[in-house]
Parts: structure tokens; C-alpha cells; sequence
């Protein structure tokens, strides 16, 4: 039952705040496309994304003039390749990349991710042969986004997958110098990582869901935004207070995204799954996750302070969630990702936002270090170290996190890396210590499990 003022209220967020919904995300299951004949596979997956997906540009532009609620992005999430391929040669499987590309563009889906290894206790030979293809992939393909998952809470963490991620990640940065490295900004790399996000790069169709969902992902830091300043401007309120603010914005902003959702797969004819309301940013100033906490009160990103802000916005947002809705899912909570975000990247810029601050700030964020600029002259060795560092902050602590590093070719601390569009741009932060755990990750293997994982 939507009341009137509800409805009054969400027409004032699309209008002043930047509402919208980031992304309508069809997972799909490319299973029953296994065939031992690359070209057979190739055909199939065609057949069955445009079969399932071929309408979604259409019904989504129905739907957003219906509502009048902006849809931003139509994407796809397909089952981990490493899976559906598996069996084949490295060619096919880059011959799967390159079909998910060209079929994306053809029925009018801007991104499609699952290119996919879930590698978390061990990597089988398909797994191996997926993440070597990844620079080519990363360098050479417009839509398609990869993920790797090397991290469970139940299982550990794979420290061979990283250490090798670590020189993949070098060689799709060189492979794409001409754009400060962008073909690993379509690379995630996690820890505890969700069978139903909808938002890329990391999306891709798990394990346990149907053959086809409609998953929703809503934006809107900038709703939240105006509200703690209307609120700040209008009181003086307790933190308790501006917790609760943020928890009823939230609320209207999820049941926005359901109700979008539900008729974008009505019209399909296919289920609906979840609904993730992530603050996800982008470089437009009045859309920053950073703002939030600046209208709480943290003036300088970066400052003593700023960690506590973010864990009460996180938590928040998703309170607000799951009482609008029982379908909430995937991440949902707030992006720290400093390229996209207008306010963060100024404070990188400034010296107040560093390394080892984004660190400590996902522990209690939705994702984790998560569009950062590092020095191209950045070893292997550290990078798997930092992916290592952040996977192990998400397995110790049972939550999701994330790594999308980019190693900036030519470039140093201190220098601008521009990616462009929604990516924004952002000074290159500098890594203390760089190379002084070489010895530790090369020992290779598989941290064990943490104790809390024996739950059965």
C-alpha cells in the first residue's frame, strides 16, 4: 500500500536528488549452453540471451516512462563462465568472451558480467584458463566485466589465485596504457562474493538462483544526502537521530526500486529476485557517498571520525532496506569508490583520504577498495598483498569485500589517473612499504578458514 505522501515525497527525490535506478540486472543461467563444440556453445549462449534478454531494453524504457523514474543501465549476469566453459581451450573461452560482447551490443544491454571464477578453496583447470585470459579479455571486449571470487569465510582464501591475480592485473593495466590502465577497473576480485549483485563489475548469476531474474539496483546517495542536510539545516539532531532520517529515506528508496523491478519482470514474464539499494556514486558533485558524511558532520574525508560516520550511514541504509522489503539482497549498504566519487577523489587529492584510511573504512562499508589508482611501477607481489589484506577483512568479519585496484602504466604517486564517464578520475595513491611482503605471499597456498566458519 503506497501512501500519497510517499509518493510525494519519492517525485521530490527524482526531481531534486538524483534519484534513479543504477541498473535493471537480468541474471541468466548459461548452463544448458554447455557443448564440448566451442561454436555450438557460442550459438547457444546467443540463442538463450537473446531469447531472455532481447526485450529488456524495450520493456525498461516502458517502464521508466511509466513511472517517470529514471532507469540508468540494462545489464546482464550470467553463470560464472569458467563453469559453462569448462572442458574448453583458452580460444574458447575468449571466443565466449567475445559472443557475450557482441550479443550485449546487439540486443542493447550496456554491460554483461559473469566472466566469472569462483576459485576461493582451490581453481580447476578451466578456472586457471579464464584468469590468464582476463588481460585479453579486460584490453580487447566493450561490455563484458569479470570477476574472480578468492575468499570464504567457509573456505579461507586462495593465496595462489591472488598472487597470480597480481600479475594479471599488470598486464591488463599495460595492455590498456593508453587509457591510465582502464581494463582492470572491469575486474573485481572478491571475498564472500554475493550469488545475486546486481551492479558490475562484479555481477554475475550464482549458484541457487533460477534460470532467469530480474535483480534491481538503486542508487541514491544523493537522495540521503539532502535529507541528513535538510534535516541538519531544519534541528539540531542527535546522531541517533540522523540514523533514523537516513533509515526512513532509505525505506522510500527501496520500495521505489521493488516496485520497478516487479513490473520490469511481470512484463518479462520472469521472476523477480532482489532488490540491492547501494549508495553507489558517480563523479557528479550532489551524488557522492563522501557528501553524506560530509552533511553528517565529517568536513575533512579522511579525518579521525569518518570510519564511525560510514559505519552508521552503512548500517542505516540497510535497516531501511530490510523493513521496506523482504526482497532486499545482494550488497546493499555504501560504495567507497574513489574515482566515482566526486568528494572522496578530492580528499585523495588532498592528502586527507589515504591507503590505509580506505582500508580501515571497509570493515564497515558494502564493498572495499574499490576504484584505486596505485603507481604502475607497482610490483605483482604488492598487489596480491593488498588484494590479500582486504579479502581477509571480509573473511574474518563475514561480509563481503571487494578490490578493484588499477596500476596506473607511466604514472606515479601523486599523478592524475582519468578514466572517463561514470569512472571519473583520481590522484594515485601511494603504497607504504611497497614489496616489503613479497616473501609472505609467495608462500602461496591457502589461508586457512577462520575458526567462526564452524557453524555447523
Amino acid at each position: 500500500m503506497y501512501r500519497t505522501e510517499d509518493v510525494l515525497a519519492t517525485l521530490g527525490m527524482v526531481r531534486s536528488y538524483k534519484l534513479d535506478v543504477r541498473t535493471v540486472t537480468m541474471g541468466l543461467d548459461l548452463q544448458p549452453c554447455a557443448s564440448p563444440d566451442p561454436k555450438v556453445l557460442c550459438d547457444q549462449i546467443r540463442a538463450r540471451m537473446i531469447k531472455y534478454a532481447g526485450r529488456l531494453r524495450e520493456v525498461c524504457k516502458e517502464v521508466e516512462a511509466r513511472y517517470g523514474i529514471p532507469i540508468v543501465n540494462r545489464r546482464l549476469a550470467v553463470s560464472p563462465i569458467a563453469s559453462v566453459a569448462a572442458g574448453h581451450s583458452t580460444e574458447g573461452i575468449l571466443a565466449v568472451a567475445r559472443t557475450l560482447d557482441s550479443v550485449a551490443e546487439e540486443i542493447g544491454v550496456d554491460l554483461v558480467g559473469g566472466f566469472t571464477a569462483l576459485v576461493q578453496k582451490g581453481w580447476t583447470e578451466s578456472d586457471r584458463r579464464l584468469i590468464e585470459a582476463l588481460p585479453e579479455v579486460l584490453s580487447t571486449t566493450q561490455r563484458v566485466c569479470s570477476s574472480v571470487n578468492v575468499g570464504t569465510t567457509a573456505a579461507g582464501i586462495n593465496m595462489d589465485a591472488i598472487l597470480r591475480l597480481g600479475y594479471i592485473l599488470k598486464d591488463a593495466a599495460e595492455r590498456t596504457r593508453s587509457h591510465d590502465g582502464f581494463g582492470c577497473a572491469k575486474l573485481v576480485i572478491f571475498g564472500n562474493a554475493p550469488n545475486d549483485n546486481p551492479f558490475m563489475a562484479g555481477a554475475f548469476h550464482g549458484a541457487g538462483e533460477p534460470d532467469c531474474v530480474i535483480n534491481i539496483g538503486v542508487s541514491g546517495p544523493g537522495v540521503v544526502k539532502g535529507a541528513v542536510e535538510d534535516l541538519v539545516a531544519n534541528s539540531k539532531p542527535t546522531l541517533g537521530e540522523i540514523a533514523e532520517e537516513i533509515k526512513s529515506t532509505a525505506f522510500r528508496v527501496t520500495r521505489v526500486g521493488e516496485l520497478i523491478g516487479r513490473e520490469v519482470a511481470a512484463r518479462l514474464g520472469v521472476p523477480f529476485g532482489i532488490v540491492d539499494l547501494s549508495l553507489a556514486p558517480t563523479p557528479q558533485v550532489g551524488d557522492s557517498v563522501g557528501e553524506i558524511l560530509q552533511a553528517m558532520g565529517v568536513k575533512r574525508l579522511g579525518a579521525p571520525g569518518t570510519t564511525a560516520a560510514l559505519a552508521l550511514l552503512n548500517d542505516a541504509v540497510k535497516k531501511g532496506g530490510s523493513f521496506a522489503s523482504s526482497s532486499v539482497g545482494g550488497l546493499s549498504g555504501a560504495f567507497v569508490a574513489v574515482s566515482e566519487d566526486c568528494a572522496l577523489a578530492d580528499a585523495v587529492e588532498r592528502g586527507d583520504l589515504t591507503l590505509a584510511k580506505l582500508e580501515a573504512m571497509t570493515a564497515v562499508c558494502s564493498v572495499g577498495l574499490d576504484m584505486i589508482a596505485v603507481p604502475g611501477d607497482t610490483d605483482a607481489e604488492t598487489l596480491a598483498a593488498l588484494i590479500a589484506d582486504e579479502v581477509a577483512i571480509g573473511v574474518i568479519n563475514h561480509k563481503t569485500t571487494a578490490v578493484r585496484v588499477i596500476p596506473v602504466p607511466g604514472k606515479k604517486a601523486g599523478e592524475m589517473a582519468v578514466f572517463g564517464g561514470l569512472f571519473g578520475q583520481t590522484v594515485i595513491l601511494p603504497i607504504h612499504a611497497a614489496g616489503g611482503s613479497t616473501e609472505f605471499v609467495r608462500h602461496g597456498g591457502r589461508i586457512p578458514a577462520p575458526l567462526s566458519s564452524l557453524r555447523n
